[in-house]
């Protein structure tokens, strides 16, 4: 047999297109060509090959060989073809015989001795081969979480050799879930961090963040230096609700691209605070090969952004995007990728350049303050539902705070029960969270009184408020009746949600 077709993965954003591996050895001069859209690290396979084979004591055919990746158009780059190219070269030579192997699937970089060694991005095509029905067989290098290894089915080695016995069904290999590298179970533990009752003072922040965890509203602080801003944006993961199972497995498949530990513990919503120096591709994302970024990395959690006027103009308002449609598409020459971004924002800000607008201590002038201002354009603000300012604390609060050991309020779980009770409502009945909802949605399950038109008409005209904010005011608005677990919105909540939209900062 001079023909042999094995099936592997290509890594195209997050997701793992199958690609079929074709070899053909034929009569002629000797040679080795690899086609189909291959870049430079993947065409220096053939060296990895032949001395794999050569090292593991098979012959390497003196003909004519030429490999194919299908599809030609999909774009192919990196080692871990190197295992279904051999394995391809053994069958078409006749040395390796064996059964149908449709149901198998190849991943794994070559030594030149034989070794089989990790390759990067290996859980998107992992859990793909798995939705697949296929059998993987990859290196036993490889680290996948545990909570995701029982979806997979597939073996582990490490030498070409092993794989060739197994495929012979002379010696079976160890399957994935006996022998790969898990996540330990302190790992998966719930110990949460921080508690939003050891937060003194601030009611109205608290009460802000609730809303924000109950509607998935992006939300902004302003204030003075010492405020508790960050403090107060850092205890929002500790009031939102696990990821569930598919939740779960999307930040998986991130965090693997970006080639980095998940956050601990398992199935808490990432939390995100990248310095106001980060740059553009930091951010969002870029590179000759599409790399997720910050927003990327906050998918199904929150990001946060300390000192937000400090950011770069331009780099902020790479922002618009993924928080209007939840996904950010990186477009480079060579290669294109469309990364999820559905994370809630939450930002902090000072008044002005010193922090301490617009009280005495302010030695800011007027036209200093407007251009620290300006920093933050005005679309980007129109993305922020909820804009709140908080105030420096007092002695009395201070003390009061100490005599009370610190407990100021219900704790994190409280909240986050409150929070869990909001969801569901929201998913029973509009199987979203209400900051995703659009205009129609909201036309129907925000339905307005006269009184709540006129106040809102009002409101739009007196600050000139746009179409988006409008609809974001509303959103916020629905958001306040459900944790009242109302059928239908008041004006009180109309009046908070108005409150809460036009802080200044």
């Amino acid at each position: 047999m001079s023909y042999a077709t094995l099936h592997t993965r290509a890594k195209h954003g997050v997701t793992a297109p199958l690609v079929c591996v074709e070899v053909h050895i034929s009569s002629g001069l000797p040679g080795f060509n690899i086609i189909g859209l291959a870049e430079t690290a993947l065409k220096e396979s053939r060296d990895r090959v032949r001395s794999a084979l050569m090292a593991s004591h098979f012959e390497f055919p003196m003909q004519r060989i030429t490999v194919n990746l299908a599809p030609a158009e999909l774009p192919k780059s990196g080692g871990h073809y190197d295992l279904a190219i051999a394995l391809g070269i053994l069958i078409a030579s006749g040395q390796l015989t064996t059964a149908d192997l449709n149901s198998y699937e190849f991943i794994g970089e070559l030594g030149l001795n034989g070794e089989l060694r990790a390759a990067q991005g290996l859980l998107p095509a992992a859990l793909a081969c798995s939705d697949a029905e296929h059998t993987l067989i990859c290196a036993k290098q490889h680290s996948i979480p545990s909570v995701l290894l029982n979806t997979v089915s597939g073996f582990c080695a490490n030498h070409l050799l092993e794989v060739s016995a197994h495929l012979q069904q002379r010696q079976a290999l160890p399957s994935l879930n006996e022998s790969m590298a898990t996540l330990s179970e302190c790992e998966q533990e719930d110990h949460r961090c921080g508690d939003i009752a050891e937060v003194v003072g601030q009611s109205s922040a608290k009460r802000a963040l609730l809303i924000a965890a109950s509607g998935g509203h992006n939300l902004l602080f302003s204030g003075p230096p010492g405020s508790g801003k960050t403090m107060l944006a850092s205890r929002l993961p500790t009031l939102l609700p696990p990821l569930g199972e598919h939740e779960f497995r999307e930040v998986a498949i991130i965090y693997a691209l970006a080639q980095q530990a998940l956050p601990t513990p398992l199935y808490q919503p990432p939390f995100r605070a990248p310095h106001h120096s980060a740059s553009a591709t930091a951010l969002v994302g870029g590179g000759s090969h599409p790399q997720p970024g910050e927003v990327s990395l906050a998918h199904r959690g929150v990001l946060f952004l300390d000192e937000l006027a400090e950011y770069p103009k331009h780099t902020l308002d790479l922002l618009r995007e993924p928080l209007e449609s939840g996904e950010i598409n990186i477009i480079r020459t060579r290669a294109s990728a469309l990364f999820p971004a559905q994370f809630q924002l939450i930002a902090a800000t000072n008044p002005c350049p010193c922090g301490y607008a617009p009280s005495s201590r302010c030695q800011c002038g007027r036209e200093q303050i407007r251009r620290y201002r300006a920093r933050l354009s005005g679309p980007l603000l129109d993305r922020i539902d909820l804009q709140v300012e908080v105030a420096a604390l007092g002695a009395q609060e201070l003390t009061a705070g100490e005599l009370a050991n610190n407990k100021q309020g219900p704790s994190s779980a409280e909240l986050r029960s409150e929070v869990v009770r909001c969801h569901k409502i929201q998913m029973a009945r509009q199987k979203k969270l209400n900051a995703q909802l659009n205009r129609a949605e909201l036309e129907h399950f925000c339905p307005l009184e006269d009184d709540q038109r006129t106040l809102l008409g009002s409101a739009v005209e007196r600050y000139n408020l746009s179409a988006r904010s409008y609809y974001r005011i509303l959103r916020v608005m629905r958001t306040l009746a459900d944790l009242r677990q109302a059928e239908h919105c008041s004006l009180d909540d109309l009046y908070e949600a108005l409150s809460l939209r036009m802080g200044e900062m």
